[in-house]
This record gives structure tokens, C-alpha cells and sequence, in this order.
């Protein structure tokens, strides 16, 4: 089976700076685009930045400057470099991944979303 893990939430200072990880374990034919998406309390799951195979990157307009986001392939592991934080940045973040694994059988498992546990992030001022 695969696993998505995300790490490094917690607690932030606004106008700190938080830096978040997901890494994919099991054994991975194709790790395609990955993603972050966040919810915030009472508020629907957003999308608000990928980056495909070959690391083009897009963002939303309201984290545009302040995260980035990166991958390893190598460590199939992407990260979120989270900057000059605000406490509207408070919500749950998660992981998702389109990629292809390896089930149990040894039979190759396609999914377009493939999502991690999620990481709690709190801002305080």
C-alpha cells in the first residue's frame, strides 16, 4: 500500500514562517501532480497550490509570494515553504497526490487523488 505523511505543522507567529513536508512511501510507479489544499474551520477544502511532474508551479492569489511549493522526486516528497503567515492561514492542510502504486497483489493502482491525513497549522498574533 502507499502512505502520504504531512509534517511540520504546529503553531506560528504571524509574520513567521512555517515549513510543511509530505512524502509518499510504498512503492510508486508514477507520483504525477502533487498538491495542498487547506480547510479552515467552517469553510470548504481548498485548492491553493500545485506543482506537476516536471515542478511548474501555480498558487492562488492569496498565498501568491508567500508559499512556495517544491518536490523531491528523488525523496518523492513535496514540501511548502510557508512565509509572512497570517492568522487567516489557520486551517488544516492537507496533501494530495495523482499517482499510481502498487497494491498488496503487486497490481499497479491508479488514483487521480490520493490524499494525506492532514497537519493542523495555527497563526496567532
Amino acid at each position: 500500500q502507499v502512505q502520504l505523511v504531512e509534517s511540520g505543522g504546529g503553531l506560528g507567529q504571524a509574520g513567521g514562517s512555517l515549513r510543511l513536508s509530505c512524502a509518499a512511501s510504498g512503492i510508486i510507479y508514477n507520483l504525477n501532480t502533487m498538491a495542498w489544499y487547506r480547510q479552515a474551520p467552517g469553510e470548504q477544502r481548498k485548492l491553493f497550490a500545485q506543482i506537476t511532474n516536471g515542478g511548474n508551479a501555480d498558487y492562488v492569489d492569496s498565498v501568491k509570494g508567500r508559499f512556495t511549493i517544491s518536490r523531491d522526486n528523488a525523496k518523492k516528497t513535496v514540501y511548502l515553504k510557508m512565509d509572512s503567515l497570517k492568522p487567516e492561514d489557520t486551517a488544516v492542510y492537507l496533501c494530495v497526490a495523482d499517482l499510481t502504486y502498487q497494491d498488496f497483489t503487486g497490481t499497479p493502482v491508479a488514483v487521480k487523488e490520493y490524499w494525506g491525513q492532514g497537519t493542523q497549522v495555527t497563526v496567532f498574533s
